[in-house]
């Protein structure tokens, strides 16, 4: 993972970075560093998460999911952090797989019910995905689901694999029907486990290479240096929190590979949920490179002055020609192939961009394969981690999602919680036709 920082230099864009604000900046990068290493040597909470590269036992996942390697389809059963790694994984790699990877991730009755009726249980495998075994959304997906398997008589006991922590319901389902499982790492929040069992199950039964998936990953982490002029993940998070002190409060995640479309939506939890603290944080939007050209890009061109635009430039990827056309106004598209189309697409846009005095900021991949995808989510995660450093919050807690957990247990009749009460506190001011 390269990054480009220059079109979010003050002398491109506004607001814009000074270079010499950017060296004043490396000395907090430097102490930042150095906080980050003594979390990681001592395996504390969060900071775990970037010794994962190292820590990961790829034979472990893959004797786990040897019983259902054939399937034809997988169904992981999980929310946020225990299905956006592992989506972002398998979706971007989904041309190299016969296994059709499906996340149940909403609890959306009709969109399950669909998804259940379409596929062959018989060959269908089941990954079902909580730290703490009793996260509400994917308990009851996972119930609907084993009932569903159970109606058309297969043994889900068969399919199923379960990844949770050392201990609560999920754990002692699996010792009660000795199903394969796997632990949740310790110290390691649900959004930052992409590196772990939590999104690597589904790459191992779709038969992706996890070793170079890690070993890209490891070779990110070597580069977390004390200067974010020698490291581009420390590069991006020191840019992006100077230019959201400057009033670029808005970050847009914007590949240009339809295969990335789900990175974006991993990109936006991390961000969000780590750094949205104390009145702090960018806000994450989600985009994706042409098609959102022709959707977003007006108001990011010509709108508040509030945004930074991060772009995903895929590398190289197999390309198809543009067939030759009579149609004069159109014949120029005949000498040229449709990736070079879109790296002119991307281009034009960056320096539209540009253009207008508006930040943007490239990541540059080689490719979408295993070894550039663990690199660029080792890349983000330590870009999170050192904004969050910088911001001075607690990077690895999530307490405003925890309050909506209680208040939904509440409803459901789960336990006694204020936060439940609250809900029938709400304001009204109906119209109503």
């Amino acid at each position: 993972m390269n990054v480009d920082i220059g079109n979010a230099l003050a002398s491109v864009a506004s607001p814009g970075v000074s270079r010499e604000s950017l060296e004043r900046l490396d000395d907090q990068v430097a102490d930042a560093h150095e906080r980050i290493e003594t979390g990681m040597a001592n395996a504390e909470h969060g900071y775990e998460a970037l010794n994962l590269p190292q820590r990961t036992d790829p034979d472990e996942i893959r004797r786990a999911v040897e019983p259902v390697a054939d399937a034809d389809a997988l169904l992981t059963v999980g929310i946020g952090g225990s299905a956006l790694g592992a989506a972002t994984i398998t979706e971007a790699l989904a041309d190299e797989s016969d296994t059709e990877a499906i996340y149940l991730d909403n609890v959306d009755p009709e969109w399950i019910t669909a998804h259940l009726e379409r596929l062959p249980l018989e060959n269908t495998a089941i990954n079902v995905v909580s730290r703490s075994g009793t996260t509400a959304e994917t308990l009851a997906n996972f119930l609907v689901v084993r009932d569903a398997f159970e109606s058309a008589g297969v043994d889900w006991t068969e399919r199923t694999i379960v990844t949770t922590g050392e201990s609560g319901p999920l754990r002692d389902l699996s010792e009660r029907h000795d199903l394969p499982s796997l632990k949740v790492p310790d110290g390691v929040p649900g959004r930052f486990s992409a590196l772990s069992a939590v999104g690597m199950v589904a790459a191992a039964v779709c038969g992706h290479d996890l070793e170079a998936f890690l070993s890209g990953a490891a070779a990110e982490a070597e580069t977390l240096t004390g200067s974010l002029f020698d490291c581009p993940a420390y590069a991006y998070g020191a840019t992006t929190y100077a230019l959201d002190q400057r009033g670029a409060g808005v970050n847009a995640m914007v590949p240009y590979a339809e295969s990335l479309e789900t990175y974006a939506e991993w990109f936006a939890q991390l961000w969000a949920e780590s750094l949205g603290k104390d009145d702090l944080g960018q806000t994450p939007v989600r985009a994706l490179g042409v098609t959102d050209q022709h959707s977003q890009l007006q108001l990011y061109r010509a709108g508040p002055r509030d945004k930074l635009v991060t772009f995903v430039s895929p590398g190289s990827f197999d390309d198809r020609p543009i067939p030759e056309t009579d149609v004069e106004a159109l014949s120029y598209l005949g000498d040229s192939t449709l990736g070079e189309l879109l790296e002119a697409e991307f281009e034009a846009t960056e320096a539209s961009l540009a253009a207008a005095g508006r930040p943007n900021v490239r990541i540059e991949l080689d490719g979408v394969d295993e070894y550039e995808l663990g690199g660029l989510l080792y890349g983000m995660e330590a870009a999170t981690v050192l904004a969050g450093e910088l911001y001075g919050v607690n990077t690895f807690e999530q307490p405003a999602v925890e309050w909506a957990k209680k208040a939904t247990r509440g409803l459901l009749g789960g336990g006694d919680f204020e936060e439940a009460e609250a809900v029938a506190e709400k304001t009204e001011l109906r119209i109503e036709r």
